[in-house]
């Protein structure tokens, strides 16, 4: 095999992961509807988790020098091109298009991680926001972190908000950051557990960026849910997620000065928290503007497979073999006045 012993047996792991048929059910109706032909493609890969792709983002402030040349040795090369809008020179990811990870490293006090292992499709939102060194910026929904680190791989905010609601996710966010982050930079970040609904209300108009990574429906893992009953229940909750979405955007447009934009996200493909959460947001904030972000979704088209006919302002990435990235809905608005 490719994969060293201790990744095959993992691998085999994974592969022996039982679908979980409810759940399969209520994704085969909804989905079909909603994505029609593509559907069948992506179900292949949702299903599959052998086939399933890890790419490596590096971590600027842990310098490991042998590190790409032996990422190069194993066929991975940087994920995203040159030819994007907008990508800091530090910003660096790699991936191949076989399936498998890298050993993840473990978490060492006082020792700073080299990589943050992730799904590269979680990177778009990030790289959607357009970071530059200085603003204020909040991470709304922040664990488990991996988008903080991205953050901070792009730039060096001036006031930095990582918000986490569940105490025990943001105990794994505060992991993060420390296994990643140094000291001076840690020292600019205010980790807190507030309730994301509220933060427009305690801060009005005072982040120039906001990234609201929603809790959602995750596709990937609810396939594999080991209780069914369990299982049945998120199901049936599923209809209030949008309604909590909608919630925290409208929080986030408080949050957010005039000028400044914001980042929506998910990792679902469902229509009902994706597009139609944002329609019912700019439907209700007058003050809110789409943005174009259709030259990033170009710019990263060898990469990623997208579902056609989306708005200009959104994207839906879309997994196939080859390309397993996803699902990951990106959404991007601008704060034209004072609410």
């Amino acid at each position: 095999s490719f994969f060293p012993p201790k990744l095959e047996k993992k691998r085999r792991g994974k592969q022996q992961k039982q679908i979980c048929q409810v759940v399969l059910q209520h994704f085969e109706k909804q989905y079909t509807a909603e994505l029609g032909d593509a559907w069948s493609t992506v179900r292949d890969v949702l299903t599959s988790p052998c086939c399933w792709q890890h790419a490596l983002l590096l971590n600027r402030f842990s310098w490991s020098p042998g590190l790409e040349s032996r990422l190069a040795e194993q066929g991975y090369q940087p994920a995203f091109p040159a030819a994007l809008p907008f990508l800091p020179a530090a910003f660096r990811c790699y991936s191949r298009p076989a399936a498998g990870r890298f050993p993840a490293q473990k978490h060492q006090p006082g020792r700073l991680k080299e990589y943050y292992l992730l799904n590269a499709a979680s990177l778009l939102p990030v790289l959607a926001l357009e970071l530059q060194d200085g603003e204020h910026v909040l991470d709304l929904c922040a664990a488990p972190g991996g988008k903080a680190v991205a953050i901070l791989q792009c730039a060096c905010p001036g006031h930095f908000h990582c918000n986490e609601y569940d105490d025990l996710r943001s105990r794994w966010l505060e992991q993060t950051i420390e296994s990643f982050i140094p000291d001076p930079f840690i020292n600019l970040i205010r980790v807190s557990k507030l309730d994301g609904r509220q933060i427009g209300d305690l801060q009005p108009e005072f982040y120039d960026k906001v990234l609201v990574d929603a809790p959602c429906s995750n596709d990937r893992s609810w396939l594999f849910s080991s209780d069914p009953q369990q299982a049945l229940l998120r199901l049936m909750q599923r209809k209030e997620l949008s309604s909590l979405q909608f919630q925290l955007l409208r929080s986030a447009v408080k949050a957010l000065r005039p000028g400044g934009s914001l980042v929506y996200s998910t990792c679902t493909l469902s229509k009902a928290e994706n597009s139609d959460v944002i329609n019912l947001i700019l439907n209700s904030c007058r003050n809110l503007m789409p943005v174009d972000i259709s030259g990033m979704a170009r710019g990263v088209s060898q990469e990623f497979s997208f579902l056609s006919g989306m708005q200009q302002h959104e994207l839906l990435v879309l997994p196939e073999r080859g390309r397993a990235w996803g699902p990951m809905y990106v959404a991007k608005l601008k704060k034209v006045s004072s609410t």
